[in-house]
């Protein structure tokens, strides 16, 4: 399968609460990091139906594991930017694979070298 962009946390909490900024991209092939599975998942109190409904939709993603290219992109992107780990990982995700990443934090935009796709919520 063609993957088309990797998609941030915040877009799958987006598909999750059902807000039409992510209806467009919906229609695409879209690739999720593994961190963003964990991110999703290891929310504090959330309900177990919530959290069938999440790993329902984490199911229909293609999920990128980890692997040793990841491994030097991500601390690469350390050394070169101030950002935290998750956003490291989602970022060399995208930039290992070089397909862009769709997501409303800004933050991402001060990676320079990333296809970025900013969402304006």
């Amino acid at each position: 399968m063609k993957i088309d962009f990797i998609a941030d946390t915040n877009f799958l909490i987006y598909i999750h609460e059902g807000n039409e900024i992510v209806a467009p991209f919906l229609e695409y092939n879209f690739g999720i990091s593994f961190i963003s599975e964990i991110e999703l998942l290891g929310f504090m109190n959330l309900s177990k139906s919530e959290e069938d409904l999440l790993r329902k939709l984490l199911k229909d993603c293609f999920s990128v594991d980890w692997n040793l290219k990841l491994k030097e992109k991500t601390i690469s992107l350390k050394q070169k930017y101030s950002i935290k780990l998750p956003d490291a990982i989602i970022a060399s995700t995208s930039l290992v694979h070089e397909i862009p990443l769709v997501t409303a934090d800004k933050g991402f935009s001060k990676i320079t070298e990333l296809d970025l796709i900013l969402l304006e919520i």
